[in-house]
């Protein structure tokens, strides 16, 4: 896992939509899921919100515990 990446999670904002503005790896689990069944947005959005789907679906998010601010 790449370290920047994680950081990213847990700084980089939601940009759009009904949870614009919250810190990704804080966005409900149902909303990724529904990005999942939509497809994710193309370029760095769409594979940040894809890993924290991966990370919320296999009970991972002890991966960020240390990163959150």
């Amino acid at each position: 896992m790449d370290p920047q990446m994680l950081n990213e999670l847990v700084t980089m904002k939601m940009p759009f939509g009904k949870y614009k503005g919250w810190v990704i790896s804080r966005l409900p689990e149902t909303y990724l899921v529904w990005f999942h069944s939509q497809g994710f947005p193309p370029g760095r959005l769409g594979h940040l919100l894809g890993t924290m789907y991966e990370i919320k679906l296999n009970g991972l998010e002890y991966l960020l515990q240390g990163l959150k601010k």
